[in-house]
């Protein structure tokens, strides 16, 4: 039985799979950043700066929303195959179980999201 709202099921699920995301950026910052056998590095570590800066304010904005909603989101479980998340919102808890690969193909779509949105932002260096 569902216990929340679609708004706030859509609020903590952004914030969880946001969190996500910004984990992934900043593995991924810290390979370009350390990569010996990247020959330019700065562009990729410069997009992947500007994804980051933009995803970690959407999340403060989200933590400060869940505030005021009272909601929070909290990892139960991890196996192979499912992870379970509980979110707790005025009171009304509820479990919500994903799909390992679910959550991959989710933590993607923001990450090309954030990407998208970043490049289109991306200044161009004027050649000498």
């Amino acid at each position: 039985m569902h216990y929340l709202t679609d708004s706030e099921y859509q609020l903590g699920s952004r914030f969880l799979f946001l969190s996500m995301a910004i984990v992934v950026i900043e593995r991924d910052l810290t390979f370009f950043e350390s990569g010996k056998n990247i020959k330019i590095k700065e562009p990729y570590t410069e997009l992947l700066r500007i994804m980051k800066s933009r995803a970690v304010a959407e999340r403060q904005q989200l933590r400060k929303y869940m505030a005021n909603e009272k909601l929070k989101v909290i990892q139960l479980e991890k196996t192979d195959t499912f992870s379970s998340y509980l979110y707790i919102c005025h009171g009304k808890e509820e479990k919500r179980n994903y799909f390992n690969p679910a959550i991959r193909k989710k933590v993607e779509k923001i990450i090309r999201e954030l990407m998208s949105k970043a490049l289109a932002t991306f200044e161009q260096p004027t050649v000498q």
